[in-house]
């Protein structure tokens, strides 16, 4: 699938990118194109792969014009690029607008531009039923990717979204906030217990977006059917795997944030494949939108949220995390501190 071919990353400088990059480069590509703002995490990325087939290009996808050059003979476009933190969308609103919505607005103008083959656009489940500006501005990512769908042709870039919840060991997730605060032997704050979040790693992250480049088709949207777990059983396991005994102090639910986290809308499941891992979500076209038809017989009938899914037990949370190389690394270190006193 990818060997021989060119393929752009933007942001590929975050959690998801260098995954991705690192996944890329063990399936024979021409080139993989790393499209970014911050020099300094180029750098870092371009000395610890060390692979000549990594080529970086200093832009924003706000300037379309630093898009174009990565864009140009490009065979698929993962589009990461994105302002992902909650209470900074929240202060800056504009902000997320112009990197959310109009950057990638941008990056899909210069795929059909330049004839891209496909176009994979991440979002999150955050931009289901939003009640803050980082979902807000997701949805209408989702949205432009859809509407842009319904007017290309045959020979146009295929535009498809994948949308996950949080990735266990990325910036986003409260995995790695709980660990520092751990190993900063100051309590784990949660804001409250019963709150359920979906779990993913980045291999399932990775599993997901290319089954959306080998299967989707014009407008889809795709899902892992993640398992969750409450808050509280997230912070618990992560004591349990680092022997601590910090405590948990709860702050109350902060502004812009949900109890639960929705995957799947009541309206989108009608129109679900499902699989036993994927649900795959086909585009409405302009008939179906007047009036309101398309529904697929058969199909799953509730909406996909965190409280109705698979929920992990402390056992295997501990179990899942462990399986995570980071986390791995990161608990030799702890291990041999412990044993030098």
């Amino acid at each position: 699938m990818f060997a021989g071919k060119t393929v752009l990353i933007t942001g590929g400088t975050g959690s998801f990118g260098t995954a991705f990059a690192r996944h890329l480069l063990q399936r024979d590509p021409a080139q993989i194109r790393i499209l970014s703002r911050d020099e300094a995490k180029q750098d870092a990325m371009r000395h610890a792969f060390g692979d000549d087939r990594l080529r970086f290009y200093l832009g924003d996808v706000r300037d379309r014009d630093s898009i174009d050059p990565a864009m140009k003979g490009t065979d698929f476009v993962f589009h990461a690029a994105a302002l992902k933190q909650v209470p900074a969308c929240e202060l800056f609103p504009d902000q997320a607008v112009k990197t959310n919505v109009i950057g990638s607005r941008n990056v899909l103008e210069a795929a059909q531009t330049f004839r891209v083959g496909k176009v994979v656009c991440l979002s999150t489940d955050k931009a289901v039923y939003p009640i803050n500006v980082m979902g807000m501005t997701k949805a209408l990512m989702e949205k432009t990717v859809q509407a842009t769908a319904r007017r290309l042709g045959k020979d146009a870039p295929v535009l498809c979204v994948v949308r996950y919840g949080n990735v266990l060991t990325s910036r986003g997730s409260v995995v790695p906030v709980f660990i520092d605060q751990l190993k900063r032997k100051r309590p784990i704050t949660i804001t409250a217990p019963e709150m359920t979040r979906f779990l993913l790693t980045l291999d399932d992250a990775v599993g997901l977006i290319e089954t959306a480049l080998l299967h989707g088709a014009q407008g889809d949207t795709f899902i892992r059917k993640s398992p969750a777990a409450t808050v509280q059983d997230i912070a618990t396991a992560i004591k349990d795997l680092y022997q601590s005994d910090a405590p948990i102090q709860i702050t109350g639910v902060r502004p812009g944030e949900k109890f639960h986290e929705t995957l799947c809308t009541f309206s989108e499941i009608g129109l679900a494949a499902e699989t036993d891992q994927f649900l795959q979500i086909r585009l409405r076209d302009q008939s179906d939108l007047a009036a309101n038809t398309g529904r697929i017989e058969g199909g799953p009938s509730q909406e996909f949220t965190s409280d109705r899914a698979r929920r992990l037990s402390v056992g295997e949370i501990v179990a899942l995390l462990g399986e995570q190389q980071e986390i791995r690394d990161d608990l030799q270190i702890q291990h041999r501190l412990r044993a030098t006193g």
